[in-house]
């Protein structure tokens, strides 16, 4: 029996490629245990379990790189946090550690190379994260989901696999037939779905406030917008007032992602490589809009990589509030522009990512063996 510890976390984009590696390692083999170790506090603490995983919190945080004084009680919680992993390794006593990101998978990961346990690392971005980073050394393989990572990573041990996504993602003619019944749409017109992670993006949000008016005037076209959780109750507030026009479609949060890419002509979204990985796969036409607020500000570089190849537009977050919808507007009524866009992010598309980081996890068990 293979015990596998799969750790990181703090976002869904973490969170879901995780869960697609332990789903693929379990295809493998049946029999394996996997344990994940996350983040106190954390989605992944909620999300994990309802994947039918079993996790263990660390009571890790981020450096605050604003209020340095604030950081002397991380530097506790690192401590704490070092000395549970070192038991969580030696009680599990795993044939191998997988960190896919996020500072949960620091201490773990450091754990495990100390005790001889081999680790190997998941990199979703495009500029390498800090954590990734510094266990970079110790580890036995470095898979990542773009061209040239040379810069962050030694080239012997990169392999690109891309981003595992979520499996049950299909753009089919059945799934579009259930989308529009579901999100009460009009087949006739044109769909824009905008999309700001599960509690939502403020300038995503204020973008579409703005363009109300010239939204109310395009019968042509109609708009999935995902708002967030933490953003719904103040949206509902101007949906009970009347203020949001009829063709806009208001969600919290979209549960069924595989209705609501099937109907899409034009998607909005932020810059996270889980997202970006996704849109690929299923060649959807994209405006992103990178968040200012991640470290290294690695969803510009992220959306970069696919401006450079003409496979997305990208907005910054300053100029969305104002010409957001414009381009969006026009460019979800330009069958040409719409259908290049789809073409070339399908090319950069890497398939099957969690089966072949799966391999990866195999060959390096074989190789101990």
């Amino acid at each position: 029996m293979k015990r596998i510890i799969i750790s990181g976390g703090g976002t869904g984009g973490h969170i879901f490629p995780a869960i697609s590696i332990a789903n693929a390692v379990k295809e493998r083999w049946a029999d394996s245990e996997i344990l994940f170790v996350g983040a106190e506090d954390r989605m992944e603490m909620e999300r994990v379990p309802a994947a039918g995983y079993k996790i263990v919190g660390l009571p890790v945080a981020g450096f605050d790189r604003k209020n340095l004084l604030k950081n002397f009680s991380v530097l506790m919680k690192l401590f704490r946090s070092m000395q549970k992993a070192r038991k969580i390794i030696d009680d599990f006593k795993p044939a191998i550690a997988v960190g896919v990101g996020g500072y949960a998978s620091g201490p773990t990961l450091r754990a495990a190379a100390a005790k001889g346990v081999p680790t190997l690392l998941q990199e979703q971005n495009s500029y390498a994260g800090v954590t990734n980073k510094m266990l970079a050394r110790k580890a036995a393989t470095i898979c990542v989901a773009y061209e040239g990572m040379e810069q962050f990573f030694p080239k012997e041990k990169i392999v690109l696999t891309g981003n595992p996504c979520r499996q049950d993602l299909v753009v089919s003619e059945e799934n579009r037939a259930e989308g529009y019944a579901h999100f009460q749409l009009d087949p006739a017109k044109r769909t824009i779905l905008m999309v700001g992670g599960s509690l939502g993006a403020r300038t995503l949000n204020q973008s579409i406030i703005h363009a109300f008016p010239e939204l109310a005037k395009a019968d042509d076209l109609q708009v999935i917008w995902q708002c967030g959780k933490y953003y719904y109750k103040e949206i509902q507030q101007l949906q009970s007032e009347g203020k949001i026009p009829p063709n806009i479609h208001l969600f919290d949060f979209v549960s069924r992602m595989d209705w609501a890419y099937s109907v899409a002509d034009l998607i909005i979204s932020r810059a996270g490589a889980g997202s970006i990985s996704e849109f690929s796969l299923l060649g959807k036409a994209v405006i992103l809009v990178p968040s200012p607020n991640v470290a290294e500000d690695h969803q510009t570089k992220n959306a970069r990589a696919l401006v450079d190849k003409d496979a997305a537009i990208m907005v910054t977050d300053t100029e969305a509030p104002a010409i957001l919808f414009d381009k969006a507007i026009a460019l979800v009524r330009n069958d040409g522009e719409l259908k290049k866009l789809s073409e070339n992010i399908i090319k950069l598309a890497q398939h099957d990512s969690a089966t072949r980081i799966v391999d990866e996890i195999e060959k390096i068990i074989l190789s101990g063996d």
